[in-house]
């Protein structure tokens, strides 16, 4: 990111590297950092970016490179001695006693050598952290913690013995109370169970009966009027025997052996 590149107000200006350019662009965002009072911090800054070091919210890191040198026209190269002495003039004091003054070729000053002179540390932390004397308390809905809470009391116990605190009883240690704590729901069964299954139903009587009587022989062809199911006695037909006509099979059988077709 660089000088005249910011981001959004009122977000810090880091300048990461910037080259310079005209010392006009840099005075007007110069201003307008100092009307905002926006800080500037600093890691590689050249030649006219070095005007960052006239305001009061700037600092740099340690390991930053500012690099000084006399402005010069862009068209004819040569040195502006006015822009480069209201450059110089910009520089806090101790600055301009370091440098002694500008030339053509750059003049670094490194990161800690700034601040040796009186520029702010970025790293600087000026935050001071106080130690808790009482642990925060748990967030909500977290789950308690039996063998935690028992250290803790076996400590206080332990460090109020030493110290000869108390009324000269020994502190008592307390386990706690599990019987609040609900068991741990069941597992599931893994154990795989064996069912007996069904037998498929016995042949009908009249069949096994009418084969015991009629052996069919396995080498003979079979024969579809020879095993049709006859009626159960006492039944009446639904239907006329007449009703339907057999298919054309039974009824060559019937016309070479006239008594198996009858009924």
């Amino acid at each position: 990111m660089g000088y005249l590149s910011p981001p959004p107000s009122p977000q810090p200006v880091v300048v990461y590297k910037d080259v310079g350019g005209l010392v006009s662009d840099y005075e007007s965002q110069t201003e307008l950092y100092r009307r905002e009072n926006r800080e500037v911090r600093l890691h590689e800054c050249r030649s006219a970016c070095t005007l960052a070091l006239s305001l009061p919210n700037v600092c740099v890191y340690p390991d930053a490179q500012v690099k000084f040198h006399q402005a010069y026209n862009a068209i004819t190269r040569e040195v502006d001695l006015g822009v480069s002495s209201k450059l110089f003039d910009s520089y806090p004091a101790t600055v301009r006693a370091r440098l002694g003054d500008l030339t053509r070729q750059y003049k670094v000053l490194g990161g800690r050598e700034l601040i040796a002179l009186g520029v702010r540390n970025c790293q600087q932390d000026d935050r001071v952290i106080v130690a808790a004397r009482k642990a925060p308390p748990a967030p909500a809905g977290t789950a308690a913690n039996p063998l935690g809470e028992f250290a803790g009391r076996v400590r206080v116990a332990v460090a109020g013995a030493l110290a000869g605190q108390g009324d000269g009883t020994s502190a008592r240690i307390t386990l706690p109370d599990r019987s609040a704590v609900a068991p741990p729901p069941p597992r599931p069964s893994t154990e795989v169970r064996f069912v007996v299954a069904p037998l498929p139903p016995h042949r009908p009587a009249f069949l096994t009966a009418r084969e015991e009587q009629q052996p069919r022989d396995a080498a003979a062809p079979l024969d579809p009027a020879g095993f049709a199911p006859g009626l159960i006695a006492g039944a009446q037909p639904m239907l006329r025997a007449d009703r339907f006509s057999q298919p054309p099979s039974l009824q060559a059988a019937a016309r070479r052996n006239p008594a198996r077709a009858g009924g």
